[in-house]
Formats: C-alpha cells, sequence, structure tokens
C-alpha cells in the first residue's frame, strides 16, 4: 500500500479505492459527472478501435500478418454468434454493434487486472488521488450501455412494425387482442389491454435493469476482492504468502470472469435486438 494509506482502516482503505473522482454540474443537487469512468472509458474505446482500425486498413488478400489473423478470427467468432441468433442482414448494423460492444466492454473489463496499489501511487503521483481505473465497476458506466441498448431496441421495433404496429403490439401481446363486439369483451376488453401493457412495462423495465446490473455486480464484486486480497497482504510475512498465492489464483480465476461478462453483455444486446425485429 502507498505510504498514506498504510495508515488507514481497512475499510478507509476500500473506501479510498472505491471513490470516484466527481465533477459536480451546477449546484450539485442532480447532475454529477464521474471524471474517472468518463475519461478511462474514452481512452479504451479510441484505443481499441483505433487499433482494429489500423489492422483492418493494413489487411491484405494475402497471407496475413499475426494481427490480421487474430482480428480476423475475432470478427468472424462474433458473426458466427450473431448469425445464429438474428435472421435478418446483420451485416448492416447488428454484427458492428455486437463487435463493438464486446471489444469495448472486455477493454474496460480487463481494467481490473491492473494492480491496485500500483496503479493508486501512480495516479496519486500525478495529483489524481481518487480515480478509479475500472469503468464497469461504475453502475452509471454500465446502465449507460444498457440505456444505449434498450434505445436501439425501441428504434428498431418501431423502425420494422411501425409506431402503430409497435403500440398495438405493446397492448395486445401477449395475452392477445381484446374483442369489443360482444358484451363480455366491451366488459373485459379493457382489462385485457391494461394486463397486456403491465406485461410489457415489466419487461420494457427489467432489460436495461438485468443488462446493466449483471456486468457491474460481477465487476464491482471483482474489484472488492482484489482490495480484500491487498489486505490481507499487508497484514505480515503469512498474510504476503498466502495473499500472492489467493491473488494469483483469483487473477487466473478473474480472467474467464472479464471475458465471459463481456460475451453476455454482448450476446443479451444481439437477443434484445433481435427481439426488436419480431413480433409476437
Amino acid at each position: 500500500m502507498a505510504t498514506h494509506e498504510s495508515t488507514m482502516t481497512p475499510s478507509g482503505y476500500i473506501a479510498h479505492h472505491l471513490s470516484f473522482n466527481t465533477k459536480s454540474v451546477g449546484d450539485g443537487s442532480f447532475w454529477t459527472l464521474h471524471l474517472d469512468t468518463l475519461i478511462m472509458s474514452g481512452i479504451l474505446g479510441i484505443v481499441i478501435f483505433g487499433l482494429l482500425w489500423w489492422v483492418v486498413r493494413g489487411a491484405t488478400s494475402g497471407v496475413p500478418t499475426k494481427r490480421q489473423a487474430f482480428v480476423e478470427l475475432l470478427i468472424g467468432f462474433i458473426d458466427d454468434q450473431v448469425k445464429n441468433i438474428f435472421h435478418g442482414d446483420r451485416h448492416k448494423f447488428i454484427a458492428p454493434a455486437a463487435l463493438t460492444v464486446f471489444v469495448w466492454v472486455l477493454m474496460m473489463n480487463a481494467m481490473d487486472f491492473l494492480p491496485v496499489d500500483v496503479m493508486g501511487k501512480f495516479y496519486g503521483f500525478i495529483g489524481l488521488h481518487e480515480w478509479r481505473s475500472v469503468p464497469t465497476s461504475d453502475v452509471n458506466a454500465t446502465f449507460a450501455l444498457a440505456l444505449s441498448v434498450w434505445l436501439l431496441m425501441i428504434f428498431f421495433a418501431i423502425k420494422v412494425k411501425g409506431i402503430g404496429g409497435w403500440i398495438h403490439e405493446l397492448f395486445c401481446s401477449p395475452f392477445g387482442t381484446p374483442n369489443f363486439k360482444s358484451i363480455w369483451g366491451i366488459l373485459f376488453g379493457w382489462l385485457l389491454l391494461l394486463a397486456n401493457f403491465a406485461f410489457n412495462l415489466i419487461e420494457y423495465i427489467s432489460k436495461p435493469l438485468s443488462h446493466s446490473l449483471r456486468l457491474f455486480g460481477n465487476m464491482y464484486a471483482g474489484e472488492v476482492i482484489f482490495l480484500l486480497l491487498g489486505l490481507w497482504a499487508a497484514t505480515g510475512l503469512t498474510g504476503t504468502i498466502f495473499g500472492a498465492i489467493l491473488g494469483a489464483g483469483w487473477s487466473i480465476f478473474h480472467i474467464l470472469i472479464v471475458v465471459l461478462q463481456a460475451f453476455i453483455f454482448m450476446m443479451l444486446t444481439v437477443v434484445y435486438l433481435s427481439m426488436a425485429h419480431e413480433s409476437h
């Protein structure tokens, strides 16, 4: 731990590393920007998509380089996953969107591999005493990503079905369209419309919540476990040895979590956009 961190209590140490670098907008009563989340997300996006652009720009039809072969495998893998779910023209938007989501979320997740205390000292050296490296451990970032997918889902649903068809689906599925021609249809038709709308409303609300909280929960928990292992390693020789062993084991296991959560987030994105193109 850094010198000033060694005098902290365990809870203070964890709270210090989980504090955001914030900037209030206006009087701060509503808008508060997490600068570390915004800046880290932007930098990682520029880096990863810049690398992909550089590799694709230099691609040849001959024997591919290792970089080109890796990118081709990545694009082919994502395209195969999309093809198994979405049966329309996936190359216009769905497959590129899935690739964008996967590599960006993967890079943001992978920042969790950086040593907590080493990065804390580096950020403190440049004057950033509160700075978090993992954007996806911030629920604001994961919810913003999920909300973007949610808005795209509504956009494609209206584009494919029309505004009338989308509204009809909201009120007439999954329990069917009421028949107002009979006396019972008049009596219970409005209840059926409300039941359909309530069912769809729950579905629309639950999608971005589950989409965002799944990713946030896993990455936040991983960050906390690394901090707890760091605390254990600072308790003495025994703690250092066992902390190092468990830290190495958790890092290896965390590789699976980082990749798997990016893959799940991407797959849910494709599923939601595919559902928007289909009718109940």
